[in-house]
């Protein structure tokens, strides 16, 4: 019984076809916020600033 070990690139396309692409390449932090069409902020990053008293 002669197993075959399949390539590392062979394993992460069948794992890629079975279980689709969960991970981007970058993280959302890691990319430029004014790439992301309609959201130069976060709706948290808006909520906090607007619950900011006036005196500040």
């Amino acid at each position: 019984m002669t197993e075959q070990r399949e390539a590392d690139w062979q394993r992460r396309r069948r794992l890629a076809e079975v279980f689709g692409d969960s991970l981007p390449d970058t993280t959302s932090d890691e990319r430029d916020p004014a790439e992301r069409p309609g959201q130069a902020e976060s709706s948290g990053d808006t909520w906090l600033k607007e619950q900011v008293p006036p005196h500040h």
